[in-house]
């Protein structure tokens, strides 16, 4: 138990280092970014111009008009920090509906529990449990707008329960937040090619927009991941027995970083209380101009996922991908590998992350399932 309590309080001292450091993009509510399924995680955590499924509310909601059948449900398990601590987990949860050929609506949860936590002020201390938690609630409507394109707005209520039993004098609390989602996808016709007909993909995810979110009553707020995300995929289809699907996601955090405001040669209080002072929608543009050397400092904040899905007469799929990122976004590489098998109308999905970086990823070595199910026969 106590050994929990270190670890947390050690990530929560990386989060702060990594402020003071003013060079690292930082958020508040991270699990946002956590891929929630096992398709996706399998090919790089890329999803935004993906074929749609179950857990397109994630990547991109506007993706569910395109889906097949009327009604389906997604479920996610992701443990986190599994070699080390066996009850940190995201959870999520995805329903979707549509009521005709050109909407859809679907609704979503995700719950992250960093598990049970001892605390003590002394070793004869009896100490007290206490469950740190963070959840996520979504509602999405879908729309489209011609027969292959089509828009989706999302809207999201946000609580993060970190706080810890304190003392009456300290004032801490639940965070909460609320922000939305503007997204769109493209799916295109397929053309004839020898040996193969060809379609294109493609979409972008504007998301986690909204109000900063405050852990205490001493004025410091910090911002929600938003992030603007492009994606470009292509399928291969020989036919109705084999198909192979590429994708690209590129994403960059909307998120500002302190700067040398009064320009005195280095990032003081005075500066980091400007910084404070921002709210998230002028905090969105200055995101785009804030990099000490300029344009190419916003470069060293994109993250990359490039992902393959080799399917077998829409029965079996095996994935692979690979994701990257700068230093300033975080330092995290890998590459990831998956499977697919589907039956009827129920589908199980698995992924294995595998690091490349210097910097230990929280899932490294951790296998990652989801399930979904159709509630109605698929259409051809």
């Amino acid at each position: 138990m106590q050994t929990r309590f270190i670890i947390l309080f050690f990530g929560l001292g990386l989060a702060a280092f990594a402020q003071q450091q003013k060079t690292i993009v930082t958020t508040a509510v991270p699990f946002l970014s956590i891929a929630s399924d096992a398709r996706s995680s399998g090919m790089g955590d890329v999803g935004i111009a993906s074929s749609p499924d179950a857990f397109s509310m994630q990547w991109n909601p506007a993706k569910y008009v395109f889906l097949d059948s009327d009604r389906g449900i997604g479920l996610g398990y992701t443990p986190y920090l599994e070699s080390i601590i066996s009850d940190i987990a995201l959870l999520s949860g995805y329903y979707y509906k549509k009521p005709n050929e050109r909407s859809s609506f679907a609704v979503g949860l995700r719950y992250f529990t960093i598990g049970e936590i001892e605390l003590r002020q002394f070793a004869s201390d009896p100490g007290m449990i206490t469950k740190p938690n963070e959840i996520a609630i979504d509602g999405s409507y879908a729309l489209k707008l011609s027969p292959r394109f089509s828009m989706a707005v999302t809207g999201r209520y946000i609580r993060s329960n970190l706080k810890f039993p304190q003392e009456a004098s300290i004032d801490s609390k639940a965070a909460s937040s609320v922000a939305v989602d503007l997204s769109a996808f493209y799916l295109g016709a397929p053309k004839s090619y020898p040996g193969f007909d060809g379609r294109w993909r493609w979409g972008f995810n504007l998301s986690n927009l909204g109000p900063k979110i405050a852990y205490d009553a001493s004025g410091q707020e910090d911002f929600l991941p938003a992030n603007f995300g492009i994606g470009l995929g292509y399928d291969f289809i020989y036919g109705p027995q084999s198909s192979l699907a590429i994708q690209l996601d590129i994403n960059k955090y909307l998120v500002p970083i302190p700067e040398d405001y009064n320009e005195d040669g280095r990032i003081d209080q005075a500066d980091f209380n400007e910084f404070q002072s921002k709210d998230f929608i002028s905090g969105v543009f200055d995101s785009f101009s804030d990099g000490p050397e300029g344009f190419t400092d916003e470069l060293k904040e994109l993250r990359i996922g490039l992902g393959m899905e080799y399917s077998i007469r829409q029965i079996f799929a095996i994935r692979t991908g690979y994701f990257t990122e700068a230093e300033r976004s975080g330092s995290r590489q890998f590459f990831t590998i998956g499977s697919g098998v589907s039956l009827k109308s129920f589908q199980i999905d698995l992924s294995y992350l595998f690091s490349t970086s210097n910097v230990r990823n929280p899932l490294e070595n951790t296998l990652r399932f989801s399930l979904s199910f159709q509630l109605n026969s698929p259409k051809n």
